[in-house]
């Protein structure tokens, strides 16, 4: 044995493996010796840039930087993906296990990854082995439900988004379905939840612009998703072989998911293209099992088991359930006598290819090439290189469909008429590249707008092509974008926050015409100062507008009137940018009274209706718990902008817990970042709150205040850029 193998061999024997895993001598040693190679140099924001010799070597250094930053985050992510939560949790998450293992089996996922490339493998391989030498260099840190990471776990969860499609699977209905049992109603809705105010679209905010559109001759980008908050790590990888990418990646996975390299960015934005199908099946029971009608064909239902561990108060139990599948996709619930099965995409080997070979891809022939693997199911993407290309393309994961079907309800299975015809080439996808317009946006809208006068036309495309809607949020991006020639990368930053709540440009001037026309009365009287204030309101956010707190809370109110059996006022038309006219005292009579709720409501909670905006929105990050325990009684810092269900680019959405006042932010803005491409990449951003999870490090919080301000910090890419900026520079494990 050579004098280095053993000295290796030595250092792993001298610390004990965590929480009892069965990690072998041979593999602490083999881990040891990768970690000699990765150098891991966390900047003055304690983000980790991770360099190795091969991007294996980066895959292992970036999921156990990640590991050091937010582990919990990262085991909870696989847990969902892998059906392991109840594990964990206890019976109550039996049914989100079951929906995740009708779509993820661990068997099945084994044969993908011994049948996997050989290039896919080795990137896997690496990404366990960060994540167990973590854990065996942790022993302080006591997983939940997954003991030890295996390579093939990483085919679980292949792309980046919030949600998988799987998600869209109703739990009651498969409680119902496989549990034979009525699952019990929810809660009926407190005060303090939200009961059916316009819904805010969600998402994210994606904007490049040609650099014919700017004074300094280059693309530029804009990543903004909006998810809930602490949902990603920021981070960077590098190595020999050509990797260089910085940017978000979702807790556990090791590609960058929004983000650049040193020649091209991108941003996704979730999509509203129909990648999912539900349909009804004809079911026959012969003997003990079940066939399906397909045309003139009954087919087989392919059956099997499925064990579900779960933890109870006296230690661990299973429940095991028969699930079904026809060649659609397994059955979910039942409707009307009919089994429905849920079609989704589900190739876990080519989507884990195409999340990690497109942070490579240095320009859009490249980055095109990418598409050919057509799994990117639920999301579009903004792009821009440093050939000054930019681009919208649509989601590429679209199964071609008769159009005589309307595929937003379940169609019939027993009818081959409803069958698959493929997939929706690339060509053919509603793409939009270098358009006259100069720029190119998606805020979770359609694409029939994603390039101004120079976008393509719904109707050249079928509709499940995209079911999307404009909303407010749209109409304040193309405000800011069109007939601007004077971009930089600073005026793009200004942008992403333009103050602006394109939702009220109509509400706010119907409210006030309906007070003109309203006969003199005490509530006339009550309001009339509040009246006088939003009449000559520009519709802008800020910390001190006593505007945007006013109109937020008649808007809300007005809305819960209105399902509670009110009638009208200003009502949202698409995307709540239209409002109806005051042409009813009974509408006027609603309107206005809701301005007196809502002031009468700011006046119990804060001592006056005249409250700053600031004073009611707030930024708390005081645990690293999933679902945060926000109160009045800790730290919390204002902030301007709102949610994008008023318009607001920059989204805050909010939600005021029970027993509380303020309103605190759980989700929108979760990372931004504007980024110049050039003979050089130069990018700016900011995280909510903090790269570290760990609320006794400096960085759990350090970055609240820029992110409430959207004052983003420079990005430090170069190698060159760390000096002066490094906090600590070592090798995993040391």
């Amino acid at each position: 044995m050579k004098k280095t193998s053993l000295l290796l061999l030595a250092a792993a024997m001298a610390f004990t493996p965590a929480h009892n895993i069965d990690y072998t001598r041979a593999e602490l040693a083999r881990w040891e010796q990768q970690a000699d190679s990765i150098t891991i140099i966390r900047d003055d924001w304690g983000i980790a840039h991770v360099y190795g010799r091969t991007d294996a070597d980066a895959v292992f250094g970036a999921m156990y930087a990640q590991a050091e930053d937010d582990f919990n985050r990262i085991e909870v992510n696989y847990m969902t993906n892998l059906g392991r939560t109840a594990i964990a949790e206890g019976e109550s998450a039996i049914w989100k296990d079951l929906r995740a293992k009708l779509f993820i089996n661990d068997d099945s996922l084994k044969v993908m990854y011994k049948s996997a490339p050989a290039s896919l493998k080795v990137l896997m391989d690496a990404w366990a082995n960060g994540l167990n030498f973590y854990l065996a260099k942790h022993p302080e840190v006591h997983p939940k439900s997954i003991q030890k990471f295996e390579p093939w776990m990483a085919l679980s969860f292949t792309e980046g988004s919030i949600g998988g499609d799987f998600e869209k699977v109703n739990l009651a209905g498969l409680q119902t379905f496989y549990g034979k049992e009525t699952p019990a109603p929810p809660p009926p809705p407190t005060e303090e939840e939200d009961l059916g105010f316009p819904p805010d679209p969600g998402g994210s905010n994606g904007m490049a612009i040609s650099p014919k559109n700017t004074t300094v001759n280059h693309a530029l980008l804009l990543i903004n998703p909006h998810t809930s908050f602490f949902f990603r790590s920021e981070l960077q990888m590098v190595s020999d072989e050509g990797l260089n990418v910085y940017g978000a990646s979702t807790w556990g996975q090791f590609f960058i998911y929004q983000g650049f390299n040193e020649k091209a960015g991108w941003m996704h934005t979730s999509t509203s293209a129909d990648a999912t199908d539900e349909f009804l099946e004809t079911v026959t029971k012969n003997g003990s099992h079940y066939t399906y009608k397909h045309g003139n064909d009954q087919l087989p239902v392919r059956e099997t088991v499925v064990t579900i561990p779960y933890k109870t108060a006296t230690g661990m139990a299973e429940r095991k359930f028969t699930v079904f599948f026809t060649k659609h996709g397994p059955i979910t619930h039942e409707v009307d006598g009919k089994w429905v099965a849920f079609a989704a995409m589900n190739e876990p080997v080519k989507a884990l290819t195409q999340s990690y070979t497109r942070t490579k891809a240095h320009n859009l022939d490249e980055y095109k090439k990418n598409f050919d693997l057509h799994t990117n199911s639920s999301n579009n993407t903004l792009f821009a290189d440093a050939s000054g290309n930019i681009a919208y393309f649509h989601a590429n994961y679209l199964p071609q469909r008769d159009t005589k079907f309307d595929w937003r309800q379940p169609v019939d299975g027993s009818d081959p008429a409803t069958d698959y015809k493929g997939l929706l080439s690339f060509a053919a996808s509603p793409n939009v590249i270098n358009p006259a317009s100069g720029w190119v946006f998606n805020t979770n809208n359609s694409p029939w707008t994603a390039a101004g006068p120079s976008s393509l036309k719904k109707e050249n495309f079928a509709a499940w092509v995209d079911y999307g809607s404009e909303s407010a949020r749209s109409a304040h991006a193309i405000r800011v974008l069109e007939n601007r020639k004077d971009f930089t990368l600073d005026r793009l930053r200004l942008a992403a926050y333009d103050s602006y709540q394109t939702y009220f440009e109509k509400p706010i001037p119907a409210l006030v015409a309906a007070y003109d026309a309203a006969p003199a009365s005490a509530l006339k009287t009550k309001i009339a100062d509040q009246i006088a204030v939003l009449r000559k309101w520009d519709f802008r956010w800020g910390v001190n507008s006593i505007e945007t707190t006013l109109a937020i809370y008649w808007a809300e109110d007005l809305q819960r009137t209105n399902n509670r059996g009110g009638r009208g006022g200003a009502r949202g038309g698409r995307g709540g940018v239209t409002a109806s006219a005051p042409d009813s005292a009974a509408i006027r009579g609603n309107m206005l009274q809701s301005l007196a709720n809502a002031s009468d409501k700011l006046t119990t909670d804060f001592g006056s209706w005249k409250t700053g905006w600031g004073d009611v929105n707030r930024f708390q990050r005081i645990t690293d718990d999933i679902v945060h325990p926000f109160t009045d009684a800790g730290p919390s810092i204002p902030v301007a902008f709102s949610s994008a269900t008023w318009g607001s680019l920059a989204s805050f959405a909010t939600r005021t817990p029970p027993g509380m006042k303020k309103r605190y932010g759980q989700s929108g803005n979760s990372f931004v970042a504007v980024v110049e491409f050039g003979d050089s990449v130069r990018a700016k951003a900011v995280t909510a709150g903090g790269e570290s999870g760990d609320p006794k490090s400096k960085h759990f919080n350090d970055q609240a205040q820029r992110y409430a301000t959207g004052n983003l910090r420079d990005v430090y890419f170069y190698k060159s850029q760390l000096k002066g900026h490094t906090e600590r520079e070592y090798h995993p494990g040391k």
